[in-house]
């Protein structure tokens, strides 16, 4: 929280994978008084993500370079307020699963990184992974809020975002899956 020099008290939201950073950008945007990390494990995407946060005058976004997996190693236990990991990598591959981001492991360290109270956003297009992240998340420590196997059918929220690849999903007729749960 120094980094961002918002003060102790400043919540602390993260996005895992910020992909193009379309969503990295709208968000700290839309919330300046909130701190955002965004992690990205490759290069190109990263300077995607801040440019875009800093052509749009965001001076609460900060991004690291870095592998979700060894997540426990950036934070200190209920350091994180609300997380967002929208459309990993699937892996669609049966011997490729073990690679998916959604673990047991991963999400117990996860879990004790954030704050009670704050919220884990999960998005994709891919169903298999959805009901394997979906089962993972459910027998995990997290609190149901929210599921949902197709969030743009019927009314949507006026307030919600639709990310760059939830775009090009929908345009190909691919329903999002989308779940919200709770520390």
């Amino acid at each position: 929280r120094q980094v961002f020099g918002m003060g102790e008290d400043a919540p602390l939201d993260l996005e895992i994978g910020t992909g193009n950073g379309y969503y990295f950008a709208h968000h700290a945007l839309s919330h300046p008084e909130r701190c955002l990390l965004g992690i990205e494990k490759k290069f190109k995407p990263l300077i995607q993500s801040i440019r875009r946060a800093l052509n749009d005058g965001c001076n609460n976004a900060r991004i690291v370079r870095y592998h979700a997996g060894f997540i426990e190693d950036l934070f200190e236990v209920a350091e994180l307020d609300d997380v967002y990991i929208h459309f990993p990598d699937p892996w669609p591959k049966k011997r490729q699963q073990k690679n998916r981001l959604i673990q047991p492991h991963f999400l117990e360290k996860l879990f004790s990184l954030q704050k009670p109270g704050s919220f884990l956003e999960f998005k994709t297009d891919n169903r298999a992974y959805f009901d394997q992240a979906l089962a993972r998340l459910q027998a995990s420590s997290y609190t149901e809020e929210i599921v949902t196997y197709d969030l743009h059918q019927g009314e949507s929220d006026p307030k919600a975002f639709t990310t760059h690849f939830e775009k090009i999903f929908l345009r190909q007729g691919l329903p999002i899956h989308y779940a919200g749960f709770r520390v």
